[in-house]
């Protein structure tokens, strides 16, 4: 079993990822801010390392020692890397580097890193990606995202240091935070259990691969321990569904109205983004199981339960 590191493990994917590794039988410490002062994940063995991403100090400590580390930590959204570039390579772009440069003088065993599956590849006249097609990002958070891949890919010839890229599709579930306005779906719900219109770019048709969070970490967690054939893998439900289709979904998993405020589509939005998942599929086996209607439902129960 790995000691291993999650940086941002108090965070949506990486506090699932802490309790999966955990129950895989690795040792796990998470590293956070924890601005709120409570761990959102539930194992009572993982081990929190309050921390600052924005510390170089920090960063060489919590890596020291590790066999992975898990680079699942984001200082900025899609809509904040694009309302201000720069503070996308400031915090997001330069820290990955310093977290890079620290696991090589640590001698970490391998990185695995949350790229991203949608704004990666830009607006391409294909019906689905993959790992082979071009990524052709036009948006500022998906400019970064393949800049850290390419530093990993230098810090992989120069150091040594074995790396992973992931690139997520759109995950969902329990534990995203809505207010940090990312996910159709978290704000969509949030919207509705408060009695607000829903607030839908462009007409509905855009197409996303909506990717349930157990899921996802189920297909993450054998990284750990196995050193993967390719340097980047699609992690996605390998299914299309369009911004439409996901609102009639729940509007009949909350059997609620939902009305919607129409606001015009972002002109760095791709408009379909379906991932090819079968590079990864081959070689691990894992599929991703839940259903649209199964995972709003999920997230619809937990986001009641946290209201009462």
């Amino acid at each position: 079993m790995a000691d291993v590191l999650v940086v941002g493990g108090n965070g949506f994917i990486g506090s699932h990822l802490v309790d999966a590794l955990d129950e895989a039988g690795h040792a796990v410490t998470a590293f956070d801010r924890f601005s709120s002062g409570a761990a959102t994940f539930r194992s009572s063995r993982a081990v929190q390392l309050p921390g600052d991403f924005l510390s170089r100090s920090d960063l060489r400590t919590a890596v020291a020692g590790r066999d992975v580390v898990f680079h699942f930590l984001a200082t900025t959204s899609p809509a904040t890397a694009e309302a201000d570039p720069t503070l996308d390579i400031r915090t997001n772009v330069t820290q990955s580097v310093e977290l890079l440069s620290a696991c090589a003088d640590a001698g970490v065993g391998r990185v695995v890193f949350a790229s991203t599956g949608g704004a990666i590849y830009g607006p391409q006249q294909r019906s689905g990606f993959a790992e082979t097609d071009p990524a052709l990002p036009v948006s500022p958070y998906g400019i970064g995202k393949l800049a850290i891949e390419h530093y990993l890919r230098y810090f992989r010839v120069k150091h040594g240091l074995h790396s992973t890229s992931l690139r997520i599709s759109n995950p969902y579930g329990t534990r995203q935070h809505p207010n940090r306005k990312q996910g159709l779906i978290p704000i969509a719900l949030r919207q509705i259990a408060r009695g607000e219109s829903v607030t839908r770019y462009g007409d509905g048709s855009m197409v996303r691969d909506y990717i349930y969070v157990d899921d996802l970490v189920r297909m993450i967690v054998p990284l750990a321990e196995v050193d993967p054939q390719h340097e980047v893998y699609n992690l996605g439900s390998g299914r299309g569904h369009s911004v439409r289709e996901v609102l009639e979904t729940i509007a009949a998993v909350t059997g609620r109205d939902v009305p919607v405020r129409e606001i015009p589509t972002p002109s760095t939005f791709v408009d379909r983004v379906v991932l090819d998942v079968s590079r990864f599929d081959a070689e691990f086996g894992i599929r991703a199981p839940t259903s649209l209607e199964q995972g709003i439902a999920a997230t619809w129960t937990d986001m009641l339960q946290e209201q009462r």
